[in-house]
């Protein structure tokens, strides 16, 4: 006799309402933190990226709202001290941050976001968003392989990639603030670690907000 499941099929999956996860991505320059963030986005076409602020003057092709948000320094600083920035800093005298208001609602919508940002927006957004916030760091292999990709990428001088380097250190010395780590040797082996970080994380209780309603119905 052909299983009842055999004859009309599987079970659909009821749909739980969720609140979306902050992924935070960190790694020091030529670990592939971008690459990894960006190979997510296109896995995952519900992955929003976040729009940062930022004072310096839009390159070209570049368009307000869409590859930043772009500010004057008057304006940026009143949003960072009005709290309208979850994470922010000041590199070589241009302001660049993270705008608060589009990132809570994407996540009270159950709408995830990736972030590839430093130890020290880590830190931030975390403080400000405790709850949501699941961080994974990127090493390279050795400092050797990271010293030989920042080579290969032929744009810097070498005084340049001595001080990524250093950078580099100052960075890797943070990674115990983080809830993962990952070691990327293979791009594609680092990419699936990720994303099943990402998995992971959705399929926290505590972030599965719909699930006491279907759990109800199971009379438990």
């Amino acid at each position: 006799m052909t299983p009842s499941s055999e004859r009309h099929g599987p079970t659909p999956r009821p749909t739980v309402a969720r609140r979306g996860v902050c992924l935070v991505i960190s790694a020091p320059s030529g670990a592939g933190k971008s690459t990894i963030a960006n190979a997510l986005r296109a896995a995952e076409p519900r992955l929003l990226h976040s729009v940062s602020v930022t004072t310096r003057q839009p390159r070209p092709g570049e368009t307000d709202g869409v590859h930043y948000h772009f500010r004057t320094m008057d304006r940026f600083q009143q949003m960072a001290e009005s709290g309208e920035l979850l994470e922010w800093a000041t590199v070589f005298g241009r302001g660049y941050g993270t705008p608060r208001a589009p990132v809570e609602a994407a996540l009270a919508e159950g709408r995830d976001m990736v972030f590839d940002i430093d130890w020290q927006g880590h830190r931030q957004i975390r403080a400000a968003l405790p709850a949501d916030v699941v961080s994974l760091f990127v090493l390279p292999p050795s400092l050797a392989e990271l010293e030989r990709r920042l080579c290969n990428r032929a744009s810097d001088d070498p005084a340049e990639i001595a001080r990524r380097m250093q950078a580099a250190r100052d960075e890797i010395a943070h990674w115990q603030e983080f809830d993962h780590v990952i070691i990327n040797a293979d791009l594609d082996q680092a990419i699936a670690e990720a994303r099943s970080i990402l998995v992971s994380a959705r399929l926290q209780t505590r972030r599965q907000t719909g699930l006491a309603g279907i759990v109800a119905g199971f009379g438990a």
